[in-house]
């Protein structure tokens, strides 16, 4: 337990470019876990050491939450450092699942921004306590007090001041620390060395308001603290002890300033982690016995009880499957034999690895409460490990549905097979990536969160796999139906020498509201022998496969025979089905034919200052508003819009919304395609037809 209290698991996440991986770099390089500090968009061709991929480098932004473990003041800590784009916010949901605290990193500029909300909302599901850190206090525009009143007003944080700053933009020197009532300025050639000085006297009035402040929240927590608040004889240890407590209740936000980039502040925010960040033995977690009923267990955070696991990350190297996993309970050793409850499988560990961004460095044994990775071992992301013995399941994270699709269609053969290998890699590493193949276009389709996480992919496919693909827009599954009845009396004669077909056929179709396709038999044993007429039946499904106005299934039709002629010889299972085929052509026509297009549900969600603007843009893409409701800032819209308007509505929405709404939809329902948009797919289907011919 001593080994546990000094261990932390925590997360650095933030908006795009609020300096998460530069923050993470500083913290690698003043815990001497690197030697030389290298940036995100570095002139040496480095970039920085938690943006190991080579498309990370060249984009300069995080693609895939990296690793590492630093020690910090004789304490542990675990870091895992997140991509901020809302393309890749699987990778923050997998990261928050088996973190047990987290920094928010905020610009001083930008303040709370979209994806900071998303980020918030994610901290929130999970439960993790955090603190707050506003970096880039040396940019133009910088405001540290600003940002501490957002977290307040728009995200709704208790949050108060742990230090200010000395001078802003260019003139910003160092910090007021408000516990302990010192400037700190960073001197030396990397930052290095931490100096403490008395308060500058023209910033003494406005510590001595800001520490009051920081008291009085967090007196709140702590009786102790509040007693001597009002004796006037407040110690540092009653100001931590305090601060702590309402963190670990997630009540109270201490907010840390600094810039990454001029290596300001970087220190003081690492012993703000040990200080009030959670160690694994003061987080709940639970798990399900799969033994008895799903009943819910405590897991306790000790070495001596059984060994329990969460894999909450794969990576597939060169060498074969990495899988990251989280230590809930119990310990692991090298050797170990153990029990995946999903697969319901034994297996033994050959490798135990302590991963620090792409580099590895094998361990004997981990520790309860360790980010650890294996080697080698048939899971996915998700499941839970368990000693033998024991039936536990850990609760898997949240997983968003895609909402942009793509077709891709390989340039050759190898690129085929290639395109195989990556997309089954990629759909096993990433949940929110999916891929399936249309059954009616014969497409492959691949499905994600956004243009920038589908265009990653395709690039990662280019370079590791040598698989050349061209993308194009997913075809739209539309439907045809009838509007009236029409009536066909069919005859099918063939004769070819020997014996020849015959079958005749009467009756009708008509539209059927309750079923996609229904046949009646009105004939009852007649005319037509009980053996032949399951061969109408197949005839007219054969039929319905490929309607005669853009060649898609047709549906809500019901076909059914009350006439029909047979002849002794010629009538076969094959003439039937014929004749069948020849009369729902002859009256398909004739029942006037209508376009069907899927119809989705689409619920979009974000700040209500935007609703206008999404009330516009889901007008203008044919959709018909159905509710709206409105929760404090935040409001939710419900539409139904035509699928075939929704490509490309995902990049729409950010750029109406700065970012800040998301969107998900599911198809409705069929509905019917307006006479211009119907007529214009009648047309291309006629100029394809006359191509295939040609």
């Amino acid at each position: 337990m001593a080994e546990m209290s000094k261990m932390r698991n925590i997360g650095i996440s933030a908006h795009i470019d609020s300096g998460k991986t530069t923050l993470t770099e500083r913290i690698l390089y003043y815990s001497n876990k690197i030697h030389a500090i290298h940036e995100v968009k570095g002139k040496d061709g480095h970039g920085a050491t938690m943006d190991f991929m080579e498309l990370e480098r060249e984009r300069g932004i995080t693609i895939t939450s990296a690793s590492t473990n630093v020690t910090w003041d004789g304490y542990a800590i675990n870091i895992i450092d997140t991509p901020g784009h809302v393309d890749f916010t699987i990778e923050v949901e997998r990261s928050l699942r088996v973190l047990d605290g987290a920094i928010l990193v905020l610009c001083s500029v930008g303040g709370v921004q979209s994806q900071s909300i998303t980020v918030d909302r994610q901290l929130k599901r999970y439960s993790v306590p955090f603190i707050a850190f506003v970096n880039k206090c040396d940019r133009t525009g910088a405001n540290p007090y600003r940002v501490k009143d957002q977290l307040r007003d728009k995200l709704g944080h208790n949050a108060v001041l742990a230090q200010i700053p000395i001078g802003l933009e260019d003139k910003f020197e160092g910090l007021v620390d408000l516990i302990t009532m010192k400037a700190l300025y960073y001197e030396g050639p990397g930052g290095d060395d931490v100096v403490e000085r008395e308060i500058p006297s023209s910033l003494a009035a406005e510590a001595e308001k800001r520490r009051e402040e920081l008291i009085d929240a967090a007196s709140l927590f702590s009786d102790e603290l509040a007693e001597a608040f009002l004796e006037g004889s407040v110690t540092e240890a009653q100001i931590r002890a305090a601060v702590r407590t309402g963190v670990l209740a997630r009540q109270l936000t201490p907010v840390f300033i600094g810039s990454a980039y001029k290596n300001k502040g970087i220190q003081t925010l690492l012993n703000g982690v040990v200080s009030y960040l959670p160690n694994p033995t003061e987080v709940k977690n639970s798990a399900l016995n799969l033994d008895d009923g799903e009943k819910e267990i405590e897991l306790k955070p000790d070495a001596k009880e059984p060994f329990v696991g969460l894999a909450f990350k794969l990576e597939d190297g060169q060498y074969g499957q990495l899988t990251y996993i989280r230590i809930y309970q119990g310990s692991l050793k090298k050797g170990d034999e153990l029990y995946n409850s999903r697969l319901r499988r034994r297996f033994k560990i050959g490798r135990l690895i302590r991963m620090h961004a792409d580099s590895m460095e094998d361990i004997a044994e981990a520790p309860c409460g360790d980010i650890v990775a294996l080697f080698g071992i048939d899971c996915a992301s998700g499941d839970t490990f368990c000693k033998q013995g024991y039936n536990y399941s850990m609760t898997s994270m949240y997983v968003p549905a895609p909402v942009i699709s793509l077709a891709i269609t390989p340039k050759d053969k190898n690129s085929a097979d290639n395109m195989a290998k990556a997309l089954g890699r990629f759909t096993k590493e990433d949940p929110t990536f999916r891929t399936y193949v249309d059954p009616e276009s014969n497409q492959t389709i691949i499905q994600g969160m956004g243009e920038l996480h589908l265009d990653v992919y395709i690039e990662r496919m280019k370079r590791e796999y040598k698989a050349e693909v061209e993308t194009g827009m997913p075809q739209v599954a539309y439907r045809e139906a009838i509007t009236q009845r029409a009536d066909f009396d069919y005859t099918h004669k063939k004769q070819t020498g020997g014996s020849g077909q015959y079958g005749r056929v009467a009756g009708y179709m008509e539209p059927y509201a309750e079923a996609d396709y229904e046949f009646l038999d009105l004939i009852k044993g007649g005319v037509i022998p009980n053996e032949f007429v399951p061969s109408c039946d197949k005839g007219f499904q054969a039929a319905r496969t490929k309607g005669t106005l853009i060649g898609f299934p047709i549906v809500n039709i019901r076909c059914a025979i009350n006439d029909g002629a047979t002849h002794p010889v010629d009538s076969s299972d094959m003439a039937f089905q014929q004749a069948a085929i020849g009369a729902f052509r002859q009256a398909y026509d004739k029942a006037k034919p209508v376009i069907l297009e899927p119809i989705m549900k689409v619920n979009v969600e974000g700040p209500t200052e935007f609703q206008g603007n999404v009330f516009g843009s889901l007008n203008q893409r044919r959709g018909v508003i159905v509710a709206s409701t409105e929760d404090g800032n935040f409001s939710q819209i419900e539409a139904e819009v035509p699928l075939s308007e929704m490509f490309g509505y995902s990049t729409v929405l950010r750029s109406l919304t700065q970012g800040k709404a998301e969107f998900s939809m599911e198809v409705l329902k069929y509905g019917r395609v307006p006479n211009a948009i119907s007529e214009e797919l009648k047309k291309q289907y006629q100029e394809k037809r006359r191509k295939e011919q040609k």
